[in-house]
């Protein structure tokens, strides 16, 4: 790696934001690098661990299929019963709802009009995606139901995404080095960022070019950072994802005077395997996640119950559930299935690396999870008593609640009354981080006056102002690709016209 070699564009970072972000520059015809602290093998982010689901706007299966689906079977085909459409405004709406109305709207906008553009975009770079049969839906008189907005996956999940993309950007001609992490952004006298000071194999290397892309993710996989703003305990959180997310863009950017922006104090947080290792398993991948709490219930280990489990659908809760759980004693919480709903459970709970237990009675069942006995025989009763009647339906919101409890389930609540009994023991697993640097409309890093900083740009998890407290599921990568694709088509014209 030459010493103060020149680009036209370079981009910080290799997951779906990143990647997006380069092709996008390369088709202006710039001249791009995308610098990646981890290993080739280690590469992709955050996208690797995920479902490789996305969020956005269409009008049901018939459409999907002339571009996003082009290549469904119709064996496929024939085996959907239903898969709602989404509109820019239920899309908004959502957003508003579980952010409390705090996302910015002018980049709330930006990623839900351009969702579906952005989707075909994908498609023309040879991404191949598929209906979500086994996540996303529930078979009803043998026909997938879909539910909850996020019904399309990546093929392959995040690691199909992240080869897909790869691949991408090597017919496009983009450089990638690997184990060459940012330390600095360079500057000129007039403050615009003129390329990144960066740490290799060789040792420092600095690197120039015309515009930066910092697309390298939150701070979650930093513990000093997690306490210092998500609060005390925080270090002691598992990671879902890459161990690489350590804050490096953000605090480069904020070290000359990027604004800080969004909800610092918040973060996407889920249910997740106790047994599960401290950084993500790029073979487990995101398996240790367990979404199917809105068809069971929830306790702590006192056996209490503290969530709402059907408040909504698992979309719209699972991201800020994670946190509920950080505050139960031991950081743990156990999800309890009856015999009724544990068929339909969904594949992760299946794998081998499953903390769990089965047992004929609750009581057999709270002893061999160390649950407090007593309390977890008075918290099914309370709750088998409550529950209401109605038509159970756990792809749509079916009203079937409980009455009189403190802590309501206002969904698919059925009494846990049927044996054998299934418990899995849960802990908080941390994916990304909600604050970030701020960005205008044109994907530009603002500084501390909100002017843009010549020459900085960014998108993925590390752009504060979208998400707070909570957000829609399949939105996050959807963020990263309309964002990347935005930065890097603005930070390849600009480095053209230099």
């Amino acid at each position: 790696m030459a010493e103060d070699k020149n680009w036209d564009v370079i981009v910080v970072g290799a997951g779906n934001a990143a990647i997006c972000a380069a092709l996008s520059a390369a088709e202006q015809g710039a001249k791009v690098l995308v610098l990646e602290k981890a290993t080739k093998e280690d590469r992709g982010g955050n996208s690797t661990f995920t479902a490789g689901g996305f969020r956005f706007c269409h009008n049901g299966v018939e459409d999907l299929r002339t571009d996003i689906l082009d290549d469904m079977t119709e064996g496929e085909y024939e085996s959907i019963g239903n898969l709602p459409p989404l509109s820019e405004d239920e899309f908004m709406a959502t957003l508003m709802k579980v952010t409390e109305h705090q996302a910015d709207e002018d980049l709330g906008r930006i990623l839900i009009g351009q969702s579906r553009e952005t989707m075909r975009w994908m498609r023309t770079h040879k991404i191949r995606f598929i209906p979500m049969f086994g996540r996303q839906s529930f078979k009803i008189d043998g026909k997938h139901h879909f539910y909850g907005g996020v019904n399309i996956e990546a093929v392959g999940g995040g690691w199909g995404l992240v080869d897909m993309l790869m691949q991408a950007a090597e017919r496009m001609g983009i450089t990638v080095l690997y184990e060459t992490g940012l330390r600095e952004l360079i500057q000129d006298e007039s403050g615009a960022v003129t390329g990144v000071r960066a740490f290799g194999p060789d040792g420092y290397v600095n690197f120039m070019s015309k515009a930066v892309v910092l697309a390298c993710g939150g701070f979650e996989s930093n513990p000093e950072m997690r306490v210092r703003y998500l609060g005390q305990g925080w270090d002691l959180a598992r990671v879902r994802g890459t161990q690489h997310n350590t804050g490096d863009g953000i605090n480069a950017a904020l070290k000359i005077g990027a604004r800080p922006h969004g909800g610092w104090s918040s973060c996407h947080a889920v249910q997740w395997d106790i047994s599960a290792p401290p950084y993500g398993d790029r073979v487990v991948l995101d398996n240790f996640q367990k979404h199917s709490y809105p068809i069971g219930i929830v306790v702590n280990m006192e056996g209490k119950r503290f969530i709402d489990e059907g408040a909504d659908y698992r979309n719209h809760t699972y991201a800020k559930y994670g946190k509920e759980v950080m505050k139960q004693p031991g950081r743990a919480a156990v999800q309890i299935f009856d015999e009724k709903t544990h068929a339909n459970v969904r594949d992760e709970y299946r794998i081998r690396e499953v903390t769990k237990a089965t047992a004929d009675t609750i009581e057999e069942l709270a002893v061999k999870l160390e649950i407090d006995v007593e309390g977890l025989k008075k918290t099914i009763a309370e709750f088998n008593a409550a529950c209401q009647p109605g038509e159970y339906n756990p792809s749509i919101l079916d009203g079937v609640c409980t009455k009189g409890l403190e802590v309501p389930k206002s969904n698919w609540a059925l009494p846990i009354d049927k044996g054998p009994f299934h418990g899995y023991v849960v802990t908080c697993g941390i994916t990304f981080t909600f604050g970030g640097l701020k960005i205008d409309t044109d994907a530009r890093v603002l500084d501390l006056c909100d002017k843009p900083i010549p020459g900085l740009y960014a998108a993925g998890e590390l752009v504060g102002g979208i998400f707070y407290q909570n957000y829609p599921g399949g939105t996050g990568l959807l963020n990263g690709s309309v964002f990347g694709r935005l930065a890097g088509r603005n930070a390849g014209q600009m480095a053209i016209a230099a």
